[in-house]
C-alpha cells in the first residue's frame, strides 16, 4: 500500500477514536476508511483471468503508453493490460487492449503484428510468430508472447471479456488490391497522427479527417510496381462521392502525386518511380455500391382468396356459436319449467272494451 495512503487510513483512525462521542461523524468516518481500504481490491480489478488453464496470474500491470500516445487515441483505445501467467513449468505475457469499437481494434492489429507475422486460423484477424500471436476479437486486441493459444484456450478467455462490441468491420479494407501486396503493410489510419507515421508525404489538411475521412494503407512490390522499386499506396474513403470530387483536387496540388477517384474512394500515389506502374496499379480501385432493398415479401395473408375463405370460415364458426348458444338457452329454460322450478309463464292482461261500452251510462 502507498505511503500516501497509509498516513491517510492512520489520520482517520485517530479522527474515528477522537470522536467516539458523535455517532454520526465515527459512521462517516468509518465509511471513508472502509471504501479507502477497497482502493487497493478495486485497483486491482483486472481483464485478464485469475486462471487460464492450468495458469494462474503472476502479476498484471496498466499499459499506458509513452509513445504514439495520439494514435492510440485515434483508434479510441479505453484500456490496457499486461499479465503475467505461470503455470505448468510454462511462461507467457499476455496483453489485452479495449477499444472504443472494432475499426480501432483493426487498426491496432495492422499496426502492432511483427512484420514477419503469417495468418493465423484463430480469428477472421489473427497472425502469428515463431514466439506468439495477436488477433482481434471485437473491440479487443489480444497478444500473446512465448505462448500459441489453441482454440479452446480462447473460448475460455473470450468468454469472460466485458463490454464485447462485435459490430461489423469496414469494408474499406477490401479495397487494397492483393496482387503484389507486401504482407503485413497495411495500415488503418483514423487521423493525422496515423497518416503522418504510415504515410508523411500526405498533408492532413489535404486528407481532411474532419470530413468523418478514413484510409487505407499498403505497399506493393513486384509487378504492379515495376522491378526493383516499391510503391505506397492509400485509399481514403468519405462519406459521399461529392466530398471524394472536392478532395481530389487537393489531392492533386501534391507535387508528384498521381490521384484517382471512383465513387467516395480517393486513391493518392506519391511520387512513383514508375508512373506506368502506378497507373496500372491506380486501376485496380474500383468502387462498387453495395445496394440493400427492403422486399417485402407475400405471405398467405396476401392472398385474397385465402382471405375470402376465411371470412366464410369465420362466419360458419359465429353462426354455429349462435345456434347452439339459442339451443342450450332454450332447452335449459324448458327444462326448467317443466319441472316447476322455472318462473311462471308472464299473465296476459285482457281488456273486456265490449262489455265496458254496453254496460256504462248513456250519454245524454
Amino acid at each position: 500500500m502507498p505511503l500516501r495512503q497509509r498516513k491517510e487510513i492512520q489520520k482517520m483512525s485517530r479522527s474515528i477514536k477522537r470522536g467516539a462521542g458523535s455517532q454520526p461523524a465515527a459512521a462517516s468516518q468509518a465509511a471513508s476508511l472502509a471504501f479507502l481500504l477497497l482502493l487497493p481490491a478495486l485497483a486491482s480489478a483486472a481483464i485478464w483471468p485469475d486462471t487460464l488453464g492450468d495458469f494462474h496470474r503472476a502479476s498484471t500491470q496498466s499499459f499506458n503508453p509513452t509513445a504514439d500516445q495520439a494514435i492510440w487515441d485515434e483508434y479510441g483505445l479505453r484500456e490496457g493490460e499486461t499479465a503475467h501467467y505461470e503455470g505448468d513449468g510454462q511462461k507467457f505475457t499476455a496483453t489485452a487492449w479495449r477499444f472504443q469499437d472494432p475499426t480501432g481494434a483493426m487498426g491496432a492489429f495492422d499496426w502492432q503484428r511483427a512484420g514477419d507475422s503469417k495468418p493465423s486460423g484463430l480469428a477472421k484477424l489473427a497472425a502469428e510468430t515463431s514466439t506468439g500471436s495477436i488477433l482481434v476479437h471485437g473491440n479487443y486486441l489480444l497478444r500473446f508472447e512465448d505462448y500459441h493459444p489453441a482454440a479452446a484456450f480462447l473460448t475460455t478467455l473470450i468468454g469472460g471479456l466485458k463490454q464485447v462490441d462485435r459490430s461489423a468491420l469496414p469494408t474499406l479494407m477490401n479495397y487494397l488490391p492483393s496482387q503484389d501486396l507486401v504482407s503485413n503493410s497495411e495500415r488503418y489510419v483514423e487521423g493525422p497522427a496515423a497518416l503522418q507515421k504510415f504515410d508523411p508525404g500526405i498533408p492532413p489538411s489535404t486528407a481532411a479527417f474532419h470530413l468523418s475521412a478514413e484510409a487505407q494503407v499498403g505497399s506493393f512490390r513486384g509487378a504492379l510496381s515495376g522491378p526493383g522499386s516499391e510503391l505506397k499506396l492509400a485509399i481514403f474513403s468519405y462519406p459521399t462521392p461529392q466530398i471524394a470530387m472536392q478532395q481530389t483536387t487537393q489531392f492533386q496540388q501534391i507535387a508528384g502525386a498521381m490521384v484517382k477517384r471512383s465513387g467516395p474512394l480517393v486513391a493518392v500515389i506519391l511520387s512513383p518511380p514508375n508512373p506506368d506502374a502506378a497507373e496500372k496499379l491506380l486501376s485496380l480501385i474500383r468502387y462498387q455500391a453495395e445496394i440493400t432493398l427492403d422486399q417485402r415479401v407475400n405471405t398467405r395473408r396476401d392472398n385474397i382468396g385465402d382471405l375470402v375463405i376465411n371470412a366464410f370460415v369465420l362466419i360458419g364458426i359465429l353462426l354455429c356459436f349462435t345456434l347452439v348458444s339459442g339451443l342450450a338457452f332454450g332447452g335449459v329454460r324448458a327444462f326448467l319449467r317443466r319441472g316447476g322450478r322455472g318462473e311462471a309463464a308472464d299473465a296476459m292482461i285482457v281488456l273486456h272494451l265490449q262489455d265496458r261500452t254496453t254496460s256504462g251510462p248513456s250519454n245524454p
